[in-house]
């Protein structure tokens, strides 16, 4: 993410340029970030997911948003676009608007090299401060391999890692399961020798 320039934008002028923009970007605390677009295996991968939580979900109380939907975090003055969002019952709207909630229960971000840092730590610190927020998955792109983090009580994470394609990711806040192989379908990983030739 690059920052636009080096000045403090209010919450109110960040919205009111976002609307205008032909491309999304982040506002954490003053600064706005542009957005980099995304792979067709990160896009491949948020798809998968959102299709399988979506159709599971079908008859259940539960919402499955992508990454055109906002998330504002207000203990730490971000706004932001999770890849996928599951949100138990209705959505908390920010303000009446409709873009933008505040309760999601599930996130779920595809790791970019430009931004698997940050999802690992400021950004996965910032989501802990939500108070529904119960599980976190960053999924890599460029192999199979989840990382997921589960509330197992109050300021208290599980890891769990897989890497296997029989294996399933079992939540624990949800009554859904998907299979690495369901979860990777159709993307397309580079060699591992490919950097080295």
């Amino acid at each position: 993410m690059q920052v636009t320039e080096q000045r403090y934008y209010t919450p109110e002028e960040y919205l009111t340029l976002e609307e205008a923009a032909d491309y999304k970007s982040e506002y954490i605390d003053g600064q706005i970030y542009h957005k980099a677009g995304g792979s067709t295996n990160h896009n491949q991968i948020a798809l998968n997911f959102s299709t399988e939580l979506n159709f599971a979900f079908k008859q259940l109380d539960y919402r499955v948003f992508m990454s055109d939907v906002r998330l504002w975090i207000p203990k730490r003055r971000i706004y932001t676009y999770p890849d996928v969002m599951v949100i138990a019952g209705e959505p908390n709207y920010y303000n009446n608007r409709t873009d933008t909630i505040t309760n999601p229960q599930v996130i779920i971000e595809i790791l970019s090299k430009s931004t698997q840092g940050y999802d690992r730590s400021d950004k996965f610190q910032a989501y802990r401060t939500i108070s529904s927020f119960r599980e976190y998955l960053l999924l890599d792109q460029t192999k199979r391999y989840v990382e997921h983090f589960s509330k197992t009580d109050t300021k208290q994470w599980s890891l769990r890692e897989y890497d296997e394609s029989d294996e399933a990711i079992a939540f624990s806040s949800l009554d859904f399961e998907i299979s690495l192989t369901d979860a990777y379908n159709k993307v397309k990983f580079e060699p591992e020798n490919a950097e080295s030739e």
